[in-house]
């Protein structure tokens, strides 16, 4: 069955974001944690578990499949270096879905041969989120991906903004995942609340 994904796809470094930025009408959320001991990832992911589900988000964990099979979350996000190590069978026999970072052809391919719930490109604009090796990807390579793709959905993310999501879906993207453009705002809550209504039309 082929996932459906919300057109706004928020990303978070800590689930304290998720107790005020989920009320906004946040309906798909990926927890990316960085350099947290072991203790304070499964708090912070049992949190966010319990958060999503009063607020009928859906919940990706980035990057730790292996907590998400032990604290019962189904839908993980992976990037290329943790497709090396990742059980993808023990996902499927969990019911949990994944998706997957593509930057290059080869990755896509890659990628795709997994039957993931859906891949994501990246960066699409310039961003100041981290240092990346690859430059910006740009409409066109949206398009071209979307083509490739075919029915897996396409999450793109990377220097976006909502004036920037027309041309971002019309080339073909399903979702738009978010970062700085929120977490750097003056005030998240607001920019936040922008994001959800500017994608509100794209919903299906």
């Amino acid at each position: 069955m082929m996932t459906v994904l919300d057109p706004f796809y928020l990303l978070v470094g800590d689930v304290s974001l998720l107790e005020t930025l989920l009320p906004c009408g946040v309906r798909l959320v990926q927890l990316r944690l960085k350099d947290k001991p072991d203790a304070e990832l499964r708090r912070q992911i049992r949190h966010a578990r319990a958060l999503c589900a009063i607020h009928g988000a859906q919940l990706v964990i980035n990057d730790y499949w292996r907590l998400a099979l032990e604290l019962g979350c189904d839908f993980v996000h992976l990037g290329q270096e943790d497709m090396e190590t990742a059980d993808f069978a023990a996902l499927r026999r969990a019911g949990i879905r994944f998706g997957l970072s593509t930057h290059d052809p080869a990755e896509l391919e890659r990628a795709l041969s997994f039957k993931p719930a859906y891949v994501a490109l990246g960066p699409v604009y310039p961003t100041l989120l981290k240092k990346m090796k690859w430059g910006p990807q740009g409409l066109e390579r949206v398009r071209d991906w979307k083509t490739r793709a075919g029915e897996t959905p396409l999450v793109a993310i990377g220097g976006l903004t909502p004036e920037r999501l027309e041309g971002v879906f019309a080339a073909g993207a399903d979702s738009a995942a978010v970062v700085t453009d929120i977490q750097q705002a003056e005030d998240p809550v607001s920019r936040c609340r922008e994001w959800v209504a500017a994608t509100q039309a794209y919903r299906r």
